[in-house]
């Protein structure tokens, strides 16, 4: 049984930065691509950044490339999301999701297990 659990959101200002982290369990990852999405009110939930867990390759949507870093610590099972530079439009709920055997890919139908996800709100 995969789980994938979401932390560090909040409210920060604009400019400001936050973590997220996502702590997986239930299965070895190494075959995993792990991404995050979000969603805002009213949106549908869109491609943030996902990395290969092996490889480490990554994928940014091109919203936030320059200004997020996904990475990922193979002894902790975690996967991280560093966002400097926040911005308003980057509110919303930010969600950990996993797909096997695949390279980094910006499908939300392919990715099998999803978090509970965490909220980020940026005030301007």
């Amino acid at each position: 049984q995969v789980q994938l659990v979401e932390s560090g959101g909040g409210l920060v200002q604009a400019g400001g930065s936050l973590r997220l982290s996502c702590a997986a369990s239930g299965r070895t990852f190494s075959t995993y691509t792990m991404g995050w999405f979000r969603q805002a009110p009213g949106k549908e939930r869109e491609f943030v950044a996902a990395i290969r867990w092996s490889a480490g390759t990554t994928l940014y949507a091109d919203s936030v490339k320059g200004r997020f870093t996904i990475s990922r610590d193979n002894a902790k099972n975690t996967v991280y999301l560093q966002m400097n530079s926040l911005k308003p439009e980057d509110t919303a709920v930010y969600y950990c999701a996993a797909a096997q055997y695949l390279a980094p890919t910006m499908r939300t139908y392919e990715y099998k297990y999803w978090g509970q996800g965490t909220q980020v709100t940026v005030s301007s």
